[in-house]
């Protein structure tokens, strides 16, 4: 692998304001990339750019709530109109929702994680996918969670959200298995994130990995060099997952 592997390429990376995506972002822009950073916050986009900046690297900020359908369409068309294409996208962002039985959640608030978890990543690859298809490597990494494999008592709304965007993003890879485009899934694990922290609040944050250990494992999947689809990289484990069911 060369210091600057994607050189020239030009990746987005949604919830880019914290965590994951921020580590990722900085990550993808130190390999070359120039960074398309999708987040709400003004503040957290700035301090990314500093963080990009601070490897040499350059980046784009996009001011977005991606619940913004129509947002979401025109950022779409505007990637069109200045690159011609898309070569990196990590699907990235996500809520957590309430932590509570099922018959116990309020409707505004399932209607808050399924519009983002789910609604919104489907509007992305409405809009994405063919600007992935116009690179000569496109490559796709959505960005899951062990709890989509479990039945865990009070997850329902993000556990529920998760596994049908595992099964979305399968059937993506699926769709396009004849051309340029990977598209494949990471499930992060347990890591230092503010998201863990509101779902464990009594765990000691210093016992797991930090973000830019998840994002150091994300860059590889986002390679031209790397060939895979339809699979799952599952950091806990270090190991990539088959989950193609046969016909």
């Amino acid at each position: 692998m060369t210091d600057r592997p994607l050189a020239d390429k030009i990746a987005l990376v949604t919830g880019a304001t914290r965590g994951i995506g921020a580590a990722t972002a900085v990550v993808l822009a130190q390999a070359g990339a120039h960074v398309v950073c999708v987040g709400r916050s003004e503040g957290g986009l700035q301090d990314v750019d500093d963080s990009i900046r601070a490897v040499g690297g350059s980046a784009t900020l996009v001011p977005l709530d991606l619940k913004d359908s129509e947002g979401i369409d025109r950022l779409g068309g505007a990637l069109y109109q200045r690159y011609g294409r898309l070569d990196v996208y990590v699907a990235n962002a996500g809520t957590l929702g309430p932590l509570s039985p099922l018959g116990h959640v309020f409707p505004k608030d399932w209607d808050e994680v399924v519009a983002l978890n789910l609604t919104a990543n489907w509007r992305c690859v409405r809009s994405f996918d063919p600007l992935l298809k116009l690179s000569p490597a496109g490559r796709a990494v959505v960005v899951s969670s062990g709890a989509a494999h479990k039945a865990r008592a009070y997850w329902g709304p993000y556990a529920l959200t998760k596994a049908a965007l595992e099964v979305m993003a399968r059937t993506w890879a699926a769709e396009s298995v004849t051309g340029n485009l990977k598209v494949n899934l990471f499930n992060p694990g347990p890591i230092r994130t503010l998201m863990r922290a509101k779902a464990f609040p009594g765990e000691d944050p210093m016992s797991l990995p930090p973000p830019e250990a998840a994002a150091e494992a994300i860059l590889p999947l986002c390679l031209p060099a790397f060939m895979e689809t339809g699979k799952l990289y599952d950091f806990p484990q270090k190991k990539l997952l088959d989950f193609q069911m046969p016909a």
